[in-house]
C-alpha cells in the first residue's frame, strides 16, 4: 500500500493542552500587555513633555517589542487554523480557533492604537532613522503605515464601522455563502458545488445538463443574490468616500503595493493577447465538435459549459480504434498501453510523487532541491486523506522556528503532483525570507502566488516534454485551460466589477442589471472565443465579488500567473545563474513595492514588454496545441 502521510507538529506544539503551548499563549498575552503600557506612556509624554518626548526611542523601543511577540501571535493564529482543518469535529479545536481569535482582535486594537502615534509624530521619522539607522529597511513598511491610518476615520468612527459591517457587509456575504452552499437540484439531488464540479467531467450531456441546471438555480434566487452585491458595492463606495478614498481600485492598488502604470501595463498585455486566447477557445471547439465530445449545436466558438471540458485523446482512440489512424498500439477497453504508463495519467505513488517534485526542484536550484527534500524528510506535508479534513490545500508558514506546514488530500491523480509542486512553492518562498524581522514576513497578494505559480511551472514543463504526442494535447489543454482563466476570465471580471462600481455610485442595482453588465464583460474579454451559450449568472457565482475586505480581488492572480511565466522566461534564457537572483527577489518581498523589488532583480514591470514576455510562453502552447490536434 502507498503510505500516505500525515505532518508532524512536534517542532511547533505537541497539543494546546502542552505546557509549551500555554506558555506561549501567556508569552504572547504579556507582550501585549507590554505593547498597550507603551502605548499609554506614549499618550501621557505627548500631553505632559510635547515636542520633548522622545519618538525616536519610544519608536525603536515599541518595535524591538512588537518584533518580539509578532512572531508568537502569527505562530499562534496558524496553528490554531491547523490542527482544526484537519479535523473539523473537534470542539477543543473550534473553541480554541476562538480563543486565539479574541486575542488577535486586542492586537488588532494595539496596532490602530500604534497606527495613530506614528501618525501624529510623521515629521520626526528622519531623525529616528538618523539615530537608529539599522530601522532604516522599515522606512517603506512604515511609509505604508502612514498612508494606510491617513485613510482610516477616527477610532470611534473605524470602531463603529467594524460593529455594523457585522450587521451589514459581512452579513451580505454571509447570506450569499448560505444560500450558495444550500441550492440544490430538486431532480439529482445534486448540490450546487457538485452542479458546478461537473464542468469537468469528460461526458458531454453531464456538462450541459449541469450548466442549465446551475443557471437555474440562480434565476430562482437572482432576487436576493442581487439585494447582496448591491448593498455590499453600496456599503464599499460609502465607506470608501469617509475614508478619503477616490474610487475601490485605487485602495486595491495601495494592498497589492502596486502603481496605477503597472497595472495599465498588465491589463494592456493581457487585452492584446485576447486574440491569441480566442483561437485557443475555437481550436478546443473544433476538436469537442469532430470527436463528439459536445452537447452545443453552436460551432461559433467554445460553449461556457466546454471551457473545463477535457480535450480527452482516450475518447478519440475509442472514435478511430477501427481505422487506426495514427495509433499502433494495442488497445484494451479503449485505453492505449501506453497512456497507463504516462506521467499524466498513471496513479502515483506519493513517495514517487516526493521523488519527482524534489528532482524537478534540483534541476532548477539545488538549494530549492534541498528545501523540498528537507519539507518532506521532516514531515511537514499532511496529504491523507480523511474524514473531518477540509477539502483542497494551503501552506502555512511559522515564524517560530521559521518553518512550514502544508495540507493536501493526495490520491495519485496527476493534479496532485502541481497542488504539490504549487504548495511546496510558497513554503519556499517563506524559507528565502529566514533573517528578515516577522514584520517582512507579509508580502500583498500580488507576490504571494509568484513562488508557487514558479513551481507549477517547472513541473509542467517538464511533463510537457515528456508526454507521448496523444497525451501531450491533454496537458497542453490543462494548463492553457488554467492559465485563461487566470488571465480572460480575470480580465472579465476585471472589468464586470470596474462597471458595477461605476452604475452604483449612481443608484441601487438589480439582477438584471448585474446580467446585463456581466454579458458586456465576457464580450470584451471572451469576445468571439465563446459561443451563444454563455454565464451570464457568473455574477452570482464567484464569492470574491461579496467580500467586504477587499475589492477587485482579481488582477492580483494575473499579475501572480505573468509575473511567474516572466521569470521562467529570464530561467530559460540565464539557466543556472538565475536560481540566485530569484532566491533573492522572494527575500525581499515584504518590505518593497512591486515595482522596486522588481527593478531590484533587473526588469521593468512597468512596462509592457514584460508581460508579454509571459505571454509569449502560452502562445507558443496553442501553436502546439494546434500542430498536434492537426
Amino acid at each position: 500500500m502507498n503510505e500516505i502521510p500525515r505532518w508532524n507538529l512536534n517542532a511547533l506544539f505537541s497539543s494546546i493542552d502542552s505546557p509549551e503551548y500555554k506558555n506561549a499563549l501567556a508569552e504572547f498575552t504579556a507582550g501585549m500587555e507590554n505593547l498597550e503600557s507603551l502605548l499609554e506612556s506614549a499618550r501621557t509624554f505627548i500631553k505632559s513633555a510635547g515636542e520633548n518626548f522622545d519618538f525616536p526611542v519610544w519608536l525603536k523601543g515599541f518595535l524591538e517589542a512588537d518584533n518580539a511577540i509578532s512572531s508568537l501571535a502569527t505562530t499562534l493564529n496558524a496553528y490554531a487554523y491547523i490542527i482544526y482543518s484537519v479535523d473539523t469535529t473537534n470542539t477543543a479545536f473550534l473553541n480554541n480557533i476562538t480563543d486565539v481569535d479574541n486575542l488577535m482582535l486586542r492586537y488588532r486594537q494595539i496596532d490602530l492604537g500604534f497606527k495613530n502615534i506614528l501618525l501624529a509624530n510623521s515629521g520626526r521619522l528622519g531623525d529616528f532613522y538618523a539615530r537608529f539607522p539599522e530601522f532604516e529597511e522599515y522606512r517603506y513598511i512604515l511609509n505604508e503605515t502612514l498612508e494606510e491610518t491617513k485613510h482610516q476615520m477616527s477610532a470611534a468612527e473605524e470602531n463603529l464601522a467594524g460593529e455594523l459591517q457585522q450587521t451589514g457587509g459581512d452579513a451580505w456575504d454571509r447570506l450569499h455563502e448560505q444560500l450558495i452552499s444550500n441550492l440544490k437540484d430538486s431532480e439529482t439531488g445534486k448540490t450546487f458545488n457538485e452542479l458546478r464540479n461537473d464542468a469537468y467531467s469528460a461526458d458531454a450531456k453531464t456538462r450541459k445538463l449541469a450548466y442549465q441546471k446551475e443557471i437555474a438555480l440562480l434565476k430562482q434566487n437572482e432576487i436576493a443574490f442581487a439585494a447582496c452585491l448591491s448593498n455590499l458595492k453600496g456599503e464599499t463606495l460609502t465607506l470608501n468616500r469617509h475614508r478619503k478614498w477616490q474610487n475601490p481600485l485605487d485602495r486595491s492598488l495601495a494592498s497589492a503595493r502596486l502603481s496605477k502604470n503597472t497595472l495599465d501595463a498588465l491589463i494592456s498585455a493581457i487585452e492584446e493577447s485576447l486574440p491569441m486566447w480566442r483561437e485557443y477557445f475555437k481550436l478546443k471547439a473544433d476538436f469537442l465538435h469532430k470527436n463528439g465530445l459536445t452537447e452545443s449545436t453552436d460551432k461559433n466558438g467554445l460553449a461556457f459549459y466546454d471551457l473545463f471540458a477535457p480535450m480527452n485523446t482516450h475518447a478519440v482512440v475509442e472514435h478511430v480504434e477501427t481505422t487506426h489512424d495514427g495509433y499502433s498500439e494495442t488497445t484494451t477497453n479503449g485505453h492505449s498501453e501506453f497512456i497507463s504508463e504516462s506521467l499524466l495519467s498513471k496513479n502515483w505513488t506519493f513517495d514517487e510523487a516526493r521523488d519527482y517534485i524534489i528532482e524537478r526542484y534540483s534541476s532548477f536550484s539545488p538549494g530549492m532541491g534541498a528545501f523540498a527534500k528537507k519539507a518532506f524528510a521532516e514531515n511537514w506535508i499532511d496529504a491523507e486523506v480523511r474524514a473531518g479534513k477540509v477539502g483542497g490545500a494551503y501552506d502555512e508558514d511559522f515564524p517560530l522556528g521559521h518553518q512550514s506546514r502544508i495540507m493536501t488530500n493526495f490520491t495519485g491523480a496527476f493534479s496532485d503532483i502541481i497542488t504539490l509542486a504549487h504548495e511546496l512553492g510558497h513554503a519556499y518562498h517563506f524559507s528565502c525570507m529566514k533573517g528578515k524581522p516577522v514584520a517582512f514576513f507579509s508580502y500583498p497578494m500580488t507576490l504571494a502566488e509568484t513562488a508557487s505559480t514558479f513551481a507549477e511551472t517547472i513541473v509542467k514543463q517538464d511533463m510537457i516534454s515528456k508526454c507521448t504526442e496523444s497525451e501531450k494535447i491533454q496537458i497542453l489543454d490543462l494548463d492553457l485551460q488554467d492559465v485563461s482563466q487566470v488571465l480572460v476570465d480575470i480580465l472579465c471580471r476585471f472589468y464586470f466589477e470596474k462597471s458595477v462600481f461605476e452604475e452604483r455610485e449612481k443608484g441601487e442595482l438589480n439582477a438584471s442589471d448585474f446580467c446585463r453588465l456581466m454579458r458586456n464583460a465576457q464580450e470584451k474579454s471572451y469576445g468571439s472565443g465563446l459561443n451563444s451559450e454563455r454565464h451570464e449568472y457568473m455574477w452570482a457565482v464567484k464569492s470574491h465579488y461579496y467580500s467586504t475586505g477587499l475589492d477587485f480581488y482579481n488582477f492580483p492572480y494575473a499579475f501572480g500567473q505573468l509575473f511567474a511565466a516572466g521569470l521562467y522566461a529570464r530561467y530559460q534564457k540565464e539557466s543556472a545563474s538565475f536560481a540566485k537572483t530569484y532566491a533573492e527577489l522572494l527575500s525581499n518581498t515584504g518590505n518593497m513595492s512591486c515595482e522596486d523589488l522588481c527593478a531590484k532583480a533587473g526588469f521593468d514591470i512597468t512596462k509592457k514588454d514584460f508581460w508579454q514576455s509571459g505571454i509569449e510562453m502560452y502562445a507558443r502552447e496553442v501553436a502546439e496545441l494546434k500542430t498536434l490536434v492537426k
